[in-house]
């Protein structure tokens, strides 16, 4: 069942590069997709059905959403060049650390931290703030925050410690 709502997450994500960025039906489906993302993996969880694959799918499924959302949303908003090079550089730091985690796990090692887990949120809620809040300001938060996370996970992964925070967590 969990994997049934990530494939549901998917599905949306690819029927938002149907939507215009900001209607209402955009963000039905996105706040639809982002309750999936919270579904499944208490549904997997609730089930005893949590799994490496089911992990691995939902971090697929997240990475749908957000490539979307990236893809609908950077054409219908000004980021200024300064916040694009910020999230260029947290996008860097962030593959390193799945390079260094696969160089030295031999898998792919997502950090599930508090701080990852905060990004997330905020992430989720950036587009929900854009029509009121300049992306200058709330850039400013998110990226602050990412990259923390990042520097945070960077840490954990080459020195070994939080290894019951990596990506085993969902279904």
């Amino acid at each position: 069942m969990a994997n049934i709502i990530t494939v549901i997450r998917i599905v949306l994500s690819i029927v938002l590069l149907f939507c215009p960025a900001f209607s209402p039906a955009f963000y039905a489906l996105y706040i639809t997709a982002g309750i999936s993302d919270v579904a499944d993996g208490a549904v997997a969880r609730k089930t005893g059905t949590v799994s490496g694959f089911g992990s691995k799918f939902d971090t697929a499924a997240d990475l749908v959403l957000v490539v979307v959302c990236l893809i609908k949303l950077i054409p219908a908003i000004h980021v200024p060049v300064w916040l694009a090079i910020w999230i260029i550089v947290i996008a860097v730091i962030k593959a390193v650390n799945l390079i260094s985690g696969y160089v030295m796990r031999h898998e792919m090692a997502a950090m599930h931290t508090v701080m990852n887990k905060l990004t997330g949120i905020l992430l989720f809620v950036l587009p929900l703030t854009l029509t009121f809040i300049d992306v200058r300001y709330s850039g400013v938060l998110v990226s602050a925050v990412a990259t923390l996370a990042a520097i945070q996970e960077g840490h954990l992964i080459r020195t070994g410690a939080g290894s019951d925070n990596l990506s085993r967590r969902n279904t």
